[in-house]
């Protein structure tokens, strides 16, 4: 068990680790490589792993419901935390609400169920966006607006590659290796953007950044482990989305937190102690499944 839980962890935080190293060692900026990834090489994995096969939404819908469960569910928990130690509310509900989807999730989930899993991954991804990029957009600026959702690459990809397998259209196979070889970019490079813009945290909000850490994937296992049982989700769905309530914060909440102006540095230190505080919390969640 121990064995199998260290073969899962060991490829996602040594790429992780090197990033980290390389950005402490050499100052990197990871704009450019993180919009490629978020206009290009996501979109591509997304659209590669939605297309090949249709959804039965009377199975999966329960499972997408699951997620706005723990959504709202850990928005509610930031709200007594906020009220409790007199944070802005969208300083602890981004991260608590939106948690690393992709990452660390997606890759992780490969390692432990098989690569069959993907498709279910990313539509725990693609429900966590949508919600991100219009809730959570909304928390930090009540003046956005939410029709700019479908303007999001990522989304616009997603519904392309439902409507693909829905419909049974087949793609030129040269063009769909394209795409696979293209969203085979995305995970390793996320993983070592992640690494080094962890390097830009700040570690003078410890305290609010160690709260988030626990109450984050504390918060998210109690509910999908509810949510699974009431919806009534096959084992493996329960499973994958037990693992995905364990996922630490979005490294996107700090982006979307410094683009706004809404407490970034703060942002920062929640981040990178819940990014640290996934190497507690991943493994329990692995022994529940396990």
């Amino acid at each position: 068990m121990i064995f199998k839980i260290i073969s899962i962890l060991f490829p996602v935080f040594a790429l992780v680790a090197l990033g980290y190293f390389y950005g402490r060692k050499h100052a990197s900026d990871m704009t450019v490589a993180n919009r490629l990834n978020m206009h290009i090489f996501t979109p591509a994995l997304i659209f590669a792993g939605l297309s090949t096969r249709s959804y039965d939404f009377a199975t999966y819908g329960s499972l997408a419901l699951a997620v706005v469960v723990m959504v709202l569910g850990c928005g509610v928990v930031a709200g007594f935390l906020a009220r409790l130690t007199h944070a802005r509310l969208p300083t602890l509900a981004l991260p608590l609400m939106f948690n690393n989807s992709i990452n660390l999730c997606v890759p992780l989930a490969m390692l432990t169920f098989g690569n069959d899993i993907l498709p279910l991954s990313i539509l725990l991804f693609v429900v966590t966006m949508a919600l991100h990029f219009s809730l959570g957009v909304w928390l930090l600026d009540h003046q956005a607006r939410i029709g700019n959702l479908w303007r999001n690459p990522v989304i616009l990809t997603a519904a392309a590659g439902f409507v693909a397998g829905a419909f049974n259209i087949t793609i030129w196979p040269p063009l769909q290796t394209s795409v696979r070889m293209l969203g085979d970019i995305s995970i390793p490079l996320a993983l070592f953007g992640l690494g080094v813009r962890l390097t830009d945290g700040a570690m003078k909000h410890w305290r609010i950044g160690l709260v988030a850490a626990i109450a984050r994937p504390v918060a998210g296992m109690a509910i999908t482990w509810c949510a699974g049982r009431l919806l009534a989700l096959e084992a493996r769905q329960a499973q994958l989305l037990l693992l995905y309530g364990a996922m630490p914060p979005a490294v996107i909440n700090y982006i979307l937190a410094e683009h706004y102006g809404r407490d970034a540095d703060k942002m920062a230190s929640i981040v990178l102690i819940g990014n640290l505080a996934a190497i507690v919390f991943v493994p329990i969640a692995l022994v529940m499944i396990l």
